[in-house]
């Protein structure tokens, strides 16, 4: 019996240090014939399964991974990384011999944007029948991760995708559901997600998307029309809290009971349907479907001292699901999530940073101040014994 498992996106990150490189060195990275001196390499894990799945652990929830990897070299390196977290963690996962470890070349160099050379290969034959349903039905969550980056997951609308979680949800167990954001130019981006969407939310129990994502497949000619106007494609500043309550209507009435945006360094929003529907969440539903249902909470970030926001989005949803697990309240929940996610940038990887579910929990008790987050929207009010705002949805 696992509380967790987490499946999906998994990868090796490859980091080469490129600290010492000039600006001329840099020039001639890809120049033919040429021999540029590089530091040591570090490897990492990525994606879902290992952000998320790896910081439950750390959370204290029993959790397995199910991504999926080939009999090679790197393979054994993702193994190799995910058992220093625990010794069980990688026994759900399903090792392929006729694929190719997903894997991602990190371009680090100083002075500009970070590069990313991907291979996805793996992660891209996903499907269905790679879960193994009889493990899920053992557990109380069931988490996927990123099927916009895993190709079986989004082609045909989806239906991979719908397939999985319908054969999941039908276990009993709790299913929850987190994306990313394709280049609009790949197939992925092409993709009409907002049909992809529709068909799997009645399947999901908690949805947790960022807001980037969720406009781009639910709102696309509005997503395009925020990013034009943002400075540097960053549209955080024009969210409001009437745009949130409109988006998280329309998935809590696609079949979804609770909604999470993220948003960024302006904290993470929750939404939550009808007693009724809590009840149907399956195993890992609150205690008390009274205390969850019919909520509207947004909570700002924590002050942190930045250092890095690589999986900063995945550690937040450990958070929240670890306090769901737990059988907090939603105000806790929403609180616990930021707090992770908080204790996550102060580190340049996804998991250095995150503590312990106590750790954490003292640091929050101890006065640890939040940025300020003013939502002057008609029907919002600042709850100030929880230190968030409640929406019009609260009542």
């Amino acid at each position: 019996m696992h509380d967790a498992i987490v499946a999906g996106h998994i990868c090796l990150d490859v980091i080469p240090d490129l600290s010492a490189l000039t600006g001329t060195e840099l020039g001639a990275l890809l120049r033919p014939g040429r021999l540029i001196t590089v530091g040591p390499l570090t490897f990492s894990t990525g994606g879902a399964v290992s952000n998320t799945g790896i910081a439950l652990n750390r959370l204290g929830i029993c959790t397995r991974l199910m991504g999926k990897i080939g009999c090679d070299l790197l393979g054994g390196a993702v193994r190799d990384i995910v058992d220093q977290y625990g010794e069980n963690l990688a026994d759900s996962m399903i090792t392929d011999p006729k694929v190719s470890t997903s894997y991602t070349i990190i371009v680090n160099a100083p002075g500009v944007d970070r590069v990313f050379l991907h291979c996805p290969d793996a992660n891209d034959t996903f499907g269905a029948g790679d879960v193994d349903y009889e493990a899920v039905g053992r557990a109380r969550l069931f988490h996927f991760g990123y099927p916009p980056l895993m190709r079986r997951m989004f082609v045909d609308d989806g239906e991979e995708l719908i397939e999985m979680l319908r054969r999941a949800k039908a276990t009993g167990v709790t299913t929850s559901l987190d994306m990313a954001l394709p280049d609009p130019a790949s197939e992925a981006g092409r993709a009409d997600w907002r049909v992809i969407v529709s068909r799997a939310l009645p399947f999901v129990d908690i949805f947790l998307p960022s807001i980037e994502e969720c406009l781009m497949m639910m709102r696309p000619g509005l997503y395009a029309e925020l990013i034009a106007r943002s400075d540097r494609g960053d549209l955080l500043s024009f969210v409001s809290g009437s745009l949130l309550s409109d988006l998280s209507s329309e998935l809590l009435g696609m079949g979804a009971r609770i909604a999470g945006l993220k948003l960024g360094d302006r904290g993470l929003y929750l939404r939550t349907s009808s007693a009724s529907s809590i009840e149907s969440m399956g195993n890992a539903r609150p205690r008390d479907a009274a205390q969850w249902a019919d909520r509207e909470l947004w909570g700002a970030c924590f002050k942190a001292k930045l250092v890095g926001t690589t999986g900063a989005g995945d550690a937040t949803i450990a958070g929240f699901l670890a306090a769901l697990l737990r059988n907090t309240s939603p105000e806790d929940a929403l609180t616990a999530a930021v707090a992770v996610g908080g204790c996550n940038v102060e580190a340049a990887d996804a998991l250095s940073g995150v503590r312990e579910w106590d750790e954490t929990w003292q640091r929050v008790r101890s006065g640890w101040g939040r940025h300020e987050l003013i939502v002057d929207d008609p029907g919002w009010f600042y709850d100030t014994e929880h230190s968030l705002w409640r929406g019009p949805a609260c009542g």
